[in-house]
This record gives structure tokens, C-alpha cells and sequence, in this order.
């Protein structure tokens, strides 16, 4: 767990809504406050819908961190990263968490719920979270994503 606790809003398509709801439920565990932006059910839904919903959540500062979920994560990392607010990294383990905070400064996690369970997702999500951004040689990298 981090030693602080941040405001963090979820979505995710259909085939994601079981693994967005145990993390929803953990990171309210870890003393988190969390926006679960939809959907609800795993009625199929466009995964571009709930992507561009967290990215608007994450541009208009409801959120500080934000967490995408899709079947592959792969489409719903694309359509967040359309926001230019948002730095959105599609990861699968620690390292990646890890560096996705470290070197890219990413404000939303990305993983695809058909591909990691939820210990490594519990654990990706927590790495990302408590990992600062490096800062040095990456701010002029991360500056040219971010919009003046």
C-alpha cells in the first residue's frame, strides 16, 4: 500500500467488469476513493465509450490516477491515450508499473483482464501507485506528450 491515498476513477468494457470490480473494491481497502465510471453489467459495450468517459474524468481533474480495463487492455489504453490530458500505459507486470510512473509520468494504468489475474493486477496497480516520477532526463520527454 501507499502511504498516501488518491482519488482514482475505473472503466472498463464488458469483458473487464469482474476484474474492475475486485480492484474497485481493494483499492477502497487500501483507503483509496474510487469513481467506478461503468459499466455495470457485462452486457457488451464499446470499449472507445468507457475509454474516452476516463479520460474526460482524468483532463477535468476528477481523478488523479485512472485505471483501464478492456479484455486485452490493448483498445482501452488506445482511446484514453487519444485524451492529450491523459499518459496511459498498457502494462502486465511490475517493472512495467513500475517504469510507466518512473519514466513516463502515465496517470492511468491500463491492463487487459483476459490475459492477468488479480494477484498481478492487485500488484501492478499498487507498484504504479507508489512509484514517483523520476523527473531529470524524462521531464523534457514527458513535456513534448503534454499539452502547453
Amino acid at each position: 500500500m501507499t502511504s498516501s491515498s488518491y482519488t482514482i476513477a475505473l472503466a472498463s468494457d464488458h469483458a473487464a467488469t469482474g476484474l474492475k470490480a475486485e480492484l474497485a473494491a481493494w483499492l477502497t481497502e487500501q483507503g483509496h476513493t474510487v469513481t467506478d465510471l461503468g459499466p455495470d453489467t457485462a452486457e457488451s459495450v464499446d470499449y472507445p465509450d468507457y475509454g474516452f468517459k476516463l479520460a474526460d474524468h482524468i483532463a477535468a481533474g476528477e481523478a488523479e490516477f485512472g485505471v483501464a480495463l478492456c479484455g486485452s487492455g490493448i483498445g482501452i489504453s488506445i482511446a484514453v491515450n487519444r485524451n492529450p490530458a491523459c499518459r496511459c500505459a498498457l502494462v502486465s507486470d511490475h517493472l512495467s508499473a513500475s517504469l510507466a510512473r518512473q519514466h513516463n509520468n502515465a496517470n492511468v494504468i491500463a491492463m487487459g483482464a483476459r490475459l492477468i489475474g488479480i494477484d498481478t493486477a492487485k500488484d501492478c496497480l499498487a507498484t504504479f501507485l507508489a512509484t514517483p516520477f523520476e523527473g531529470g532526463r524524462h521531464e523534457r520527454r514527458v513535456a513534448k506528450l503534454t499539452p502547453a
